[in-house]
Parts: structure tokens; sequence; C-alpha cells
């Protein structure tokens, strides 16, 4: 079984190498080709080579003469040299198992170069990385390009980032508030011998000490609690919505900030807006889930007029479509998926959705410009020339969350950074309409 295990990681590294999905999308897939007691392994091979793959490519790069024509062979390569490097497997045992996992996927042709590869990585693996330390995508573990992007961007902070997008993050769970608070939900938890702790932030955040199944946490399947990083639920809490309002959760889909701006206040209408059906199933799923009931809306954020009925909403949360780049370490395959060219495409589109949705919203309300990167092109960039250009918006993003601080302040908004035992990458800017 341990030869199917790595042929269905390479079958998934092999398609995010040519950009052929995600790993979200293609693991389900992948994991049901292999014994349960398997996915833990394959979750790892299939985690931990996209998270590791810039600095492997280059490790192979040294080995290989040229790429392989195949991309399944380039990744049974990379999850070979993954083992040797960054797991307990013996190293002839993660060697042959690698090189059946080749002839499990007809690759027989490849099996002597991919034997002859692992072995000589095997055999000059100090001599490798003294050639390769001083490389910069080598010991950033991140595509040379988003290494000097974040580099030129965040120069005090880059190594920090680096380390934060490397590392495994905490399960972070959201309290319902509209049905229990934060302290009895931890004692719950601790009746069920679940280690956790409140974060610093969020009032209804709640880490674990370790992660675990949904299905252990108690009470998630009758909507107590949901998964949801801490940098995520600020979302809700800075829109701040009030009972009686209309408001808009645009590009809404999974949900979860759907659900937080209910259970936050469920005394208002709220229209959830995205533009993947498939998608917005899962916002349906979320609310049934914790309870609550929204307007589902199937259309594009940018195009308002094939769908807005001209009512103004008096808050729009905007989650804009982004880079993700301050999500790695949940979704490494982001270093596989992104390219440079990507950032200037989204850059002209969060602000052509952000000029759309801004003509929906009433005089005297907020909307707050939001993504999970940390990229300035996508952030302040976008939202300061919006503001410069847009004669009734003014920045009013609040510095402080009760009475904490939670961000380090832009030229507009304010920008959250990874940390390996907080919160993701966020930026967010709140807009008032005068």
């Amino acid at each position: 079984m341990s030869g199917d295990v790595r042929a269905q990681a390479a079958r998934v590294l092999g398609d995010l190498l040519q950009q052929r999905g995600s790993l979200a999308r293609l693991l389900p897939r992948a994991e049901q080709g292999v014994d349960e007691r398997d996915r833990g392994l394959l979750r790892e091979l299939c985690y931990g080579g996209a998270r590791t793959a810039p600095r492997l490519q280059l490790v192979a790069g040294k080995l290989l003469r040229r790429p392989p024509a195949d991309s399944r062979v380039e990744a049974l390569i990379l999850l070979g040299l993954y083992q040797l490097e960054y797991t307990r497997i013996p190293d002839h045992a993660a060697i042959s198992a690698t090189v059946n996992a080749a002839r499990a996927l007809e690759l027989d042709r490849a099996t002597g170069l991919i034997n002859g590869v692992l072995r000589n990585a095997q055999r000059n693996r100090e001599q490798l990385q003294r050639k390769l330390s001083g490389n910069p995508q080598f010991s950033s573990m991140h595509p040379a390009w988003l290494q000097q992007r974040i580099k030129s961007a965040w120069p005090e902070r880059a190594s920090d980032i680096f380390r934060a997008n490397n590392s495994n993050p905490p399960m972070t769970l959201r309290v319902n508030a509209a049905r229990t608070s934060r302290d009895s939900y931890l004692q719950l938890l601790a009746d069920a011998g679940i280690a956790a702790g409140a974060c610093r932030v969020s009032p209804v955040g709640i880490q674990l000490a370790a992660a675990c199944a949904v299905g252990e946490l108690p009470g998630f399947a009758e909507g107590l609690v949901s998964v949801q990083d801490e940098s995520a639920q600020l979302a809700a809490l800075l829109l701040a919505p009030r009972a009686g309002e209309r408001v808009l959760d645009a590009c809404a889909a999974p949900g979860g900030k759907s659900c937080h701006l209910l259970e936050q206040q469920p005394d208002i209408a709220l229209g959830a807006l995205d533009i993947d059906e498939d998608r917005l199933e899962r916002v349906a799923e979320n609310l049934h889930r914790t309870g609550f009931e929204a307007e589902l809306i199937c259309a594009d954020a940018a195009e308002v007029d094939a769908w807005w009925n001209g009512e103004p909403y008096d808050r729009i949360l905007l989650d804009a479509p982004c880079s993700a780049t301050g999500v790695i370490r949940r979704n490494p395959d982001i270093k596989l998926l992104r390219r440079e060219s990507d950032i200037g495409e989204l850059a002209q589109l969060q602000a052509r959705i952000l000029r759309a949705q801004w003509r929906l919203l009433k005089p005297g309300g907020s909307l707050l410009y939001a993504t999970c990167s940390i990229l300035p092109a996508e952030n302040t960039e976008v939202v300061a020339r919006f503001v410069a250009e847009t004669g009734d918006a003014r920045d009013n993003t609040p510095q402080l969350l009760g009475d904490e601080p939670w961000g380090e302040p832009q030229q507009a908004g304010m920008q959250l950074f990874p940390h390996g035992d907080g919160g993701d990458g966020f930026y967010y800017a709140l807009l008032q309409k005068s």
C-alpha cells in the first residue's frame, strides 16, 4: 500500500506543478485511492512536498541534466527528496518505495532516473546544502519572485514571514456568540480533555493546543463553534453591523464570515454573494449548521447591474480575490500555483470590484475591504488609489479593537502578518461613504 500512497501523492503534486487544481480539490480525490490508515502519510507528503518544493526543485536541478518531461516523474523526485530530508522514514525505504510508486504509475522507464537521483542526493546531502545555502529561494523555501516581493515590501519582517509561512498553523475556533460564550465553550473543551486558550484580539476566538478532528469538538455539528483563523475573525468585528441593517457579504464563500456576521448580530438582512455556484453551496451548508439564514446570490461582484435591485446596503464586506500570500502556511500549494504576473492582474480585478461595490453602499455606510494577502500591491496601494480617486470615500480603519492594537498601520488600512503561533496574514481597510 505504501507505493500506492506515493503514487497518489505524485499525481497530486504533479497536477500542482502543472497548475491543474489545488490541494483543496485534488487531495480529497486522492484520499479515496488509499487505505484510511495511510491518509495521514498522504497528507504529509502532499502538504510537505508543496511547502518545500521551491527548495527541493533547486536540489533536483543540481542532480538532473534536464527537467523530466512528465510532471509525475518530477513529483516523485521531489517527494523522494522530501522523505530523505524531512521525514523519519529510513533512506533505503524512502527510495525503494518511491521507485515502486513509479511502477505503480506505469512509469517503469523512469525508475532508473528516480533511483539514481535519490541515491545521489543521499550520498551528497551535505555538499548539496553547502552549494545552495546562499540561494534565497533555498533558504526561504519560497519561489524567487515571491521571496523578492516579500523582502522588498517588508525588509525587517521578511525572515519572520518566511518562518511563519513554512510552519504548521494552529487550529483556531470561533465561538457562536449567539448560542454560547467563549468561557462556557472553553469549559466544554476542558471537560472533553481538549487543551485550549483564548485568542488575544478576537473576543470569540479560541486556539487549540493541538489540532483535532472537528467531530471531536463539542457541539460542532450543532453550530456552537466553527473553525476560523483569528485574523479572519476580525472581519465581522470591524464591520460591526447593527440591528435592522441591510448587509452584503461580497465574495462570501465558503461562508465563515457570513456566519460570523449573523452570530454577532442576528437581526440583520444579509446577502451572501459569490460567483461560484458550487462554493455558494458551502455557504448554505455553513449557514444551516450554525442555524442562520441569508439571501444567497450567485453573481459576479464586479457586474452589479446584472443582479442588483437598486436597494442600497448599510454595510458591505468585500473579501476580495487575492494571491492568498498571507495564508501560505495553510495552503502551501500557493507557492506552486501563483505566478508574479498574477499580482498585477489581481490588483486590477480588486480595484474593479471595489468600484462596483461602492455603488451599492448607502451614504454614511461602511465598506470593509479585506484580503488574505501580505503584498502592498493588492492592499494599501489598491485602497489608497481608490480613496484618492473617490470623493465620497475616506479611510476610517480603527487602530484598536476593544483596547487591543491589532495590526500595522499602512498608507491606507491595516496589515496583519502571519505568526507561527498566532493568526494568518490579512489586510483590512474600513472605508466610510460620506
